[in-house]
């Protein structure tokens, strides 16, 4: 079965019951996203290579350079 199918049949049900289709759906969504959940502190570290041979303080003068210049 197809979505266009699924979507067919549906059109055929009552507003009552097309409603409870789409809080069931969104159920079973949210099921499957509550599973994959994650901590914040799993993000540790992530792409600190891109900032390992970057000055922070020369970083921030080439932003304000930047930012002046546009302005």
């Amino acid at each position: 079965m197809t979505v266009a199918d699924v979507l067919q049949e549906a059109k055929a049900l009552s507003p009552h019951e097309q409603k409870e289709l789409i809080k069931s759906l969104i159920d079973l969504l949210g099921a499957d996203v509550q599973g994959s959940k994650r901590r914040l502190s799993e993000l540790r570290g992530l792409g600190k290579d891109i900032w390992q041979d970057v000055d922070p303080q020369e970083y921030i003068n080439e932003l304000r350079d930047e930012w002046d210049q546009r302005h």
